[in-house]
């Protein structure tokens, strides 16, 4: 693309005033068509100084997901805790990155679906110009604290972890999304320039050989491409996309010339707490990844699902008083059944039933639509354990937590009715 053209993109009033709109409380970098980034940190205030960029070689604009009180006092020696405390908050950006446009449609698609699993509204979605996408979560939704310790402060470590929950989570819909879409493994890789063992792990197509979902946050005062900014790539414009659009969307659609500029990317909007939920699960998700370790060393053999379904008399104390009913907790209770009965060997009819039955034990009861969708979604996301027994928000929180002496020897609820089942079977042997 000419100068004089890049020049007449951001000369225009409504793209100045909207990068500018987006600008505020975060630093600021130019990219130039050089490849290299102005020097840092910068501040964009004035229209007038996009300008005087864009004459000085600017093609594209990138901004940090982290929120400053002054990103003028940043500087590259400080410490954590010294950005910490110039840090006024931070929103959650997750990074679909892919070499094929489709693909990071579908992806973009499935994580918008699981982000609004976990009851979230304000979800923000952008496409990056190239074949890429931006999600975003404001950080006016989420709880003051995880784990005890201030979220102002979970910075990068929550942002890289909810981004793996959310590759987990999506991980199952997507490979199957993506055979669909192309009819067979060999276009995928034909697709993707990889060859087809590439796709592999232990014999099972991995999606993430194709498509990642990252969190920008690799490291404090990472920029993202600016809404509204042009891709120096393909001279498309990065615009926000209605969040229920994305498979409807079109690259045509972000060309310079066709673009509207009334939407903002980060509206800076939302209830607090709104994304507790998906930082439990997401912390909950990080701790349980040592957990199949724990049931191997528990058990002494690698986990396999029973065949033959472990009866409810062998559950533990937290899951039968579940099963009893329950006032608070509903939701959380719904993902700790559905989870826990699928690992002790109960097909989903029987889930389905004893959910139903469950339900009409609570004071209040749920919608049987949640219900069953949520049973339906982890029938199909079998990497899905249910929460660890130390984790706050789950069975203390939902004064369900009465340990018995097995209580004490295990970490999860499954292992409990594995070693439940066993002591009781080698009990009626000595009979």
């Amino acid at each position: 693309m000419k100068i004089s053209d890049i020049l007449k993109y951001y000369s225009r009033e409504e793209v100045k005033q909207a990068i500018l709109k987006e600008a505020e409380n975060r630093e600021i970098s130019p990219k130039f068509r050089d490849g290299g980034f102005g020097r840092r940190p910068q501040t964009l205030r004035y229209q007038s100084d996009l300008e005087d960029w864009v004459r000085n070689g600017a093609v594209s604009f990138h901004m940090s997901e982290e929120r400053w009180i002054n990103p003028m006092m940043l500087s590259s020696e400080m410490s954590k805790k010294e950005m910490d405390n110039i840090r006024s908050g931070w929103d959650l950006i997750l990074d679909i990155d892919t070499s094929v446009f489709d693909y990071g449609r579908i992806c973009a698609h499935l994580v918008v679906k699981a982000l609004e699993y976990h009851e979230l509204e304000n979800i923000s979605v952008k496409f990056s110009g190239g074949t890429g996408w931006h999600i975003a979560v404001p950080f006016e939704t989420f709880p003051p604290a995880v784990n005890g310790k201030p979220t102002m402060e979970l910075f990068p470590e929550a942002a890289q972890n909810i981004a793996k929950y959310i590759m987990q989570m999506v991980s199952g819909r997507l490979s199957n999304e993506l055979i669909d879409y192309e009819g067979s493994i060999e276009k995928i890789a034909k697709e993707s320039g990889k060859k087809e063992k590439e796709l592999f792990i232990d014999g099972v197509f991995d999606p993430s050989q194709v498509i990642s979902i990252d969190s920008v946050a690799i490291s404090s005062r990472h920029l993202i491409r600016m809404p509204y900014s042009l891709n120096e790539k393909t001279w498309l414009v990065s615009i926000p996309v209605d969040k229920d659009k994305i498979l409807e969307f079109d690259r045509k659609m972000a060309e310079k010339d066709k673009v509207s500029f009334e939407k903002q990317f980060i509206t800076k909007k939302g209830k607090k707490n709104e994304a507790k939920w998906l930082f439990s699960q997401a912390y909950d998700f990080v701790q349980r990844q040592d957990v199949e370790e724990s049931l191997k060393r528990d058990l002494g053999k690698e986990y396999v699902i029973p065949e033959k379904a472990i009866p409810e008399k062998f559950f533990p104390p937290c899951i039968k008083k579940i099963l009893q009913g329950i006032e608070d907790g509903r939701k959380r209770s719904v993902f700790v059944l559905a989870t826990f009965l699928r690992l002790v060997g109960w097909d989903q009819k029987m889930i389905e039933n004893t959910l139903e039955e469950w339900n009409k034990k609570n004071p209040e009861p749920l919608r049987p639509n949640y219900i069953k969708s949520q049973i339906k979604w982890y029938s199909r996301n079998i990497g899905y354990l249910p929460p660890n027994c130390d984790n706050k928000g789950y069975y203390k929180d939902m004064k369900v937590c009465f340990p018995d002496n097995i209580c004490k020897q295990i970490k999860n609820p499954v292992t409990y009715s594995f070693k439940n089942q066993k002591y009781k079977k080698k009990l009626g042997n000595k009979k």
